[in-house]
């Protein structure tokens, strides 16, 4: 499913449909052009000492990173793939979400703990909303009713 619509359109949960899962949200694809313009500044660097070698890693571990970031949704819940680690939060453990200012979305546990989402954004919540079956609601969709 894309998730890199600028129009999101909303619809409603249906049980009869059929949901291939796992359903898979990921950093949009221009941000793999920041690899090469890295590369390009460490070539740079490279040109002024060759002590500046051991930077060709950092486009390789940003590219790593960028491919790595995503959520999973599957029937049983959300999985949180950061850099570094993977949270799997269960539907039931979601009390909802939370949409800092200039931070990345946020799962919100039945304890209060709060868990980014990767690649997650305002737009992508109908389309969540499909896929969780109803379990996460779409505010396009209540503010369409509420205008009515």
């Amino acid at each position: 499913m894309p998730t890199d619509s600028s129009d999101p359109t909303p619809s409603t949960p249906d049980d009869s449909a059929e949901i291939p899962y796992p359903v898979i949200f990921r950093i949009n694809r221009v941000a793999y052009f920041t690899v090469p313009m890295v590369a390009l500044v460490v070539v740079l660097l490279l040109g002024a000492s060759y002590w500046f070698a051991f930077l060709f890693v950092v486009p390789v571990a940003l590219y790593m990173w960028i491919h790595r970031l995503r959520t999973v949704v599957t029937e049983d819940g959300l999985s949180a793939v950061g850099g570094l680690s993977t949270t799997d939060i269960p539907w039931a453990d979601i009390a909802g979400l939370q949409f800092p200012k200039w931070s990345s979305v946020r799962a919100v546990r039945q304890n209060g703990e709060r868990v980014k989402l990767p690649a997650i954004a305002f737009r992508d919540l109908p389309v969540l909303n499909v896929v969780s079956k109803g379990r996460i609601p779409d505010p396009f969709e209540a503010a369409a009713k509420s205008d009515d």
